[in-house]
């Protein structure tokens, strides 16, 4: 399904309207937390497994708020299972525009940025691929310090291997220093905002929701998208009550 409406929703551009005002104050970007849960919070299926929770109008308002963005963020489990693109295939067909926005997709596509913290994104995977193709924006990886070292062969020719490819792989502290499992969240935020990234749409899945929810006064705007579907007990979900949202994030 292509929208036929020439502009982001009016909800949408209103509820985001302040992420274009720049904070002195901010040491980080804006963030908005946007995903889909069936009726009993699940996000995704057995073991990890993609589900379909988002119907035809809440996929079209995911890509528009994607072109409202600098950056769009998920973890190595979504970028794994899913091998999304990230892109705005859904929206209204424009000519494209590769001086302005350095590729051939006729929107501003956000920056992808990757949380995988030991180096197993596939050199292969549809956002690197879509790069090559000049559809999209070169990802920006993000892996643990604890393994950049020299004596660690089989990471060095990981990161070889996703550099080749076109990824940019960049290393960041862990939350703990003796675990290169968890990245610490503030700094990467702190690297995207050094970097002109002002705004930054989360996409998930379980574990990064999680975190970013861990997390005080990380998170600005939250969307979620309610499907009309129970998973059960077999499905994966973020673990945060609403209680924790209303207070962490307000």
């Amino acid at each position: 399904m292509e929208s036929t409406d020439p502009q982001p929703p009016q909800f949408l551009r209103s509820l985001l309207s302040r992420y274009s005002d720049e904070n002195p104050k901010m040491s980080r970007p804006y963030v908005t937390l946007t995903f889909a849960q069936s009726v009993d919070a699940k996000i995704a299926g057995k073991e990890g497994k993609q589900l379909i929770l988002s119907g035809k109008e809440s996929m079209v308002m995911t890509h528009w708020m994607r072109t409202m963005h600098d950056a769009i963020l998920i973890g190595i489990g979504t970028a794994s299972n899913d091998n999304p693109q990230l892109n705005t295939r859904h929206l209204p067909s424009r000519p494209s525009n590769p001086a302005k926005n350095g590729h051939d997709n006729p929107y501003h596509l956000p920056r992808p940025i990757i949380l995988d913290s030991t180096l197993r994104l596939s050199p292969n995977c549809r956002l690197l691929d879509n790069y090559k193709k000049g559809l999209g924006r070169r990802p920006w990886v993000f892996c643990s310090k604890l393994g950049d070292d020299e004596g660690n062969r089989e990471w060095m020719e990981r990161k070889q291997l996703l550099e080749e490819a076109g990824a940019s792989v960049i290393t960041t502290p862990t939350a703990s220093e003796r675990h290169d499992d968890n990245l610490k969240l503030s700094a990467v935020l702190e690297y995207l905002h050094e970097h002109q990234i002002r705004s930054l749409m989360v996409e998930g899945g379980a574990r990064v929701i999680r975190s970013f929810f861990a997390e005080e006064s990380m998170v600005d705007t939250i969307i979620v998208t309610i499907a009309p579907t129970f998973v059960g007990d077999e499905g994966v979900g973020y673990n945060v009550g609403l209680d924790q949202v209303y207070r962490r994030a307000f």
